[in-house]
């Protein structure tokens, strides 16, 4: 695909109570084409999704001040920029854009915005059929969990050793929520929130968002910057369908699938892994779904710092992830596209760095496992 990853900015708040999320949008956006060597005048391509203020791309490029040739707006929950990234690759790719700015940004922690609000709308078509049974956000990724320890014999000890490498990889961020590494005993210690979903197997509520900045093969190479191509990419949704239900399976199915072909790769070429991490159990459903150990296998294949960088077979999320370190407007799949470019800069901490990282991978999920949600997957490359 043509597009290059040439800017990426992770804003370093995680409680703006003086920003609105319009400022926080210019700031991420600002801080990505610094980062690129270019400026608002050199955009022509904006993606968001619908945590931008007002009416989508309507209303950002008014207030961004910029002129682009194409918008796009689909929305498909916290894998949108997941999706973004391949979609800005393949309309540079297409000539209907030459530099891709996409952004995500919002203030849910400074607002007291509950996680899950807007998918339990009386409005929404499915509600009037699930609302009465009490499906929300963390009982229903409970019920996800559940299944599959009733199915593959998974322990909650095991979901445990997530949150402890990602916490691990945590203390390295100077601007994470939760940056003290914790012990599986710890985890298991912690609050229940739905069963068997302790309080550190949840993700973090925080303000703040990230930006990247695509452009096209001969702009990135006048950047000097490392050259990071978009190897390949999938998205798919994912529902259940009557009674057609295993809740231990997700789009990522699918959308790792579709990515692997068009790179021409298997999941033995992944050095590194960025991955939704809304709770342990998103991660454990990824790294099977993905291809990175057979279904049911998860359990085994994270326990004993399974994905601790320098340590394990597969380091996954080394920013501390939206577990510890950012979740920015309940969207996290911003901050996997972020930090695999750092990696495969080689601009992360040194301390969790991926040696000559040259494969990588982020993936999104958005939505809610165990009912509707959409998965995104792009393999990032670096050739230079």
């Amino acid at each position: 695909m043509a597009g290059f990853f040439v800017g990426a900015y992770e804003h370093p708040t995680r409680l703006a109570t003086e920003k609105s999320a319009p400022m926080l949008h210019a700031e991420v956006a600002a801080g990505a084409l610094a980062d690129a060597g270019l400026t608002l005048a050199d955009v022509d391509g904006y993606f968001c999704a619908g945590d931008s203020p007002g009416v989508g791309p309507l209303s950002m490029v008014e207030y961004l001040g910029i002129n682009p040739r194409y918008v796009d707006s689909t929305d498909i929950g916290g894998s949108s920029p997941v999706l973004h990234v391949a979609k800005a690759a393949q309309a540079i790719e297409m000539g209907l854009c030459d530099v891709a700015l996409v952004t995500l940004a919002g203030r849910p922690r400074a607002e007291g915005d509950r996680p899950g609000g807007q998918v339990q709308l009386t409005t929404f078509p499915e509600n009037e059929f699930e609302l009465p049974y009490g499906p929300y956000l963390a009982a229903s990724y409970a019920l996800a969990a559940r299944r599959h320890m009733h199915e593959y014999g998974t322990t909650s000890e095991q979901l445990a050793w997530i949150k402890v490498a990602i916490s691990q990889h945590a203390q390295h961020n100077p601007h994470a929520r939760l940056p003290k590494p914790v012990t599986v005993e710890e985890v298991l210690a912690s609050p229940m929130v739905a069963d068997p979903l302790h309080r550190l197997d949840c993700c973090v509520i925080s303000d703040g968002g990230g930006a990247v900045v695509l452009a096209r093969e001969e702009i990135a190479r006048s950047l000097k910057r490392p050259l990071i191509k978009l190897r390949g990419a999938g998205h798919a949704i994912g529902y259940q369908r009557g009674f057609e239900m295993d809740i231990t399976r997700t789009a990522g199915i699918a959308s790792g699938q579709a990515a692997y072909a068009q790179a021409g790769l298997t999941p033995a070429d992944i050095q590194y892994l960025s991955t939704y991490d809304s709770f342990t159990v998103t991660v454990l459903f990824a790294i099977e779904d993905l291809g990175f150990c057979a279904k049911g296998e998860g359990g085994r294949f994270v326990a004993d710092n399974g994905l601790l960088s320098g340590v394990g077979r597969l380091p996954v999320n080394t920013d501390g992830g939206g577990l510890c370190s950012n979740h920015p407007a309940h969207r996290g799949g911003m901050t996997k596209v972020i930090e695999t470019v750092r990696q495969l800069r080689g601009e992360a901490h040194p301390a969790v760095q991926v040696p000559n990282c040259a494969l990588a991978m982020s993936h999104g999920t958005g939505g809610v496992l165990g009912q509707r949600h959409g998965c995104a997957t792009a393999i990032l490359e670096r050739v230079a």
